[in-house]
Order: structure tokens, then sequence, then C-alpha cells
């Protein structure tokens, strides 16, 4: 994480150096987040700071895996300096649904919902509908096989904006 963090950092620094930026906004973008977990997303702003983001994703083990469902409000505040990026945070909540092979055992609950809390960057592209987020999304669940505090869940979002 703090390794794609220092690389989308070192992006976002060179395309400010290089470039004009100008003022982008998007309405609407379909894509995918990549990392801990691999998901498809789809975002839009229901009002000029404020967006709704879904996404279904997928996660394997040696012995067990999930798919979830998840949704989150998210809140987000202009960066000065560079055109089109902007940090945000926000909450949400997951539902997981858990397969286990044999070798593994029954461990109970094959289905677990989550709280989830966002912190993240996001940045439009100039000239091209390409919108690229990073964010860090800690999860608590309810209950089920994986219930507590978990920090790890992060990824770097790429997504075609529908305008």
């Amino acid at each position: 994480m703090k390794k794609q963090f220092f690389v989308f950092s070192l992006v976002l620094l060179g395309l400010s150096a290089s470039t004009n930026l100008g003022a982008q906004t998007y309405k609407s973008a379909i894509g995918v987040r990549a990392g801990y977990p691999w998901a498809a997303s789809y975002k839009t702003f229901i009002s000029d700071n404020s967006a709704i983001e879904i996404y279904g994703a997928v996660r394997g083990y040696n012995h067990y895996g999930w798919f979830s469902i998840n949704g989150a409000y998210l809140l987000h505040f202009p960066i000065e300096g560079v055109d089109g990026l902007q940090w945000y945070a926000g909450a949400g909540a997951g539902l997981f649904f858990w397969h286990y092979d044999k070798a593994f055992g029954d461990p109970g609950a094959k289905q677990s919902l989550s709280i989830q809390g966002y912190l993240g960057l996001d940045y439009k592209l100039p000239d091209i509908p390409l919108n690229l987020t990073l964010d860090w999304v800690p999860n608590i669940f309810l209950n089920g096989y994986d219930s507590g505090f978990y920090a790890r869940y992060g990824n770097l979002g790429v997504r075609y904006v529908i305008n």
C-alpha cells in the first residue's frame, strides 16, 4: 500500500509539473479497483462535493475466499495547486459472501456484514476521460469468520469518465 501511494504521488507530481492543468470535473465513472480486493466500480456525484460509489469485489485464498457488494457515501475536498485533484473521506457498508473448501473446515457463518471508512485521493486527468483514485478502506466486520477490525483494505482505482 505504501508503495502504491508513493507511485501515485510521483505520477501526480509529474503531471502537475509538466502540464497546465485546467479545471476538470466529472459526473460519473466506471472502472476497476485494483488492489485488496479487486473490484468492479461505479461512482457518481450527487452534488458538487458528494458522491456515491458501489462496487462488487472478489478475493481468493488457498482454502477460502469471498465476494462482496459494497456501497459508500464520499465527501470530496479540492487540493489547492492541482486542478482535478481532490481528497475524500466517507463511510459505507459491505455484505460479504464466504466460501470454504473441505481442507479448511467450516468456520461458521457464510455471510458477513461490514462497516467501512474511506480516505483517499481522486484525480481526473485533463483532456482524457480517465479518473484515478487511491484509497484506504478499513473495515469492521460485525459477524462471521473474519469478525473484528481490519485495516488492510486499499485500492488504486482506474475509471472511465461518463459525462
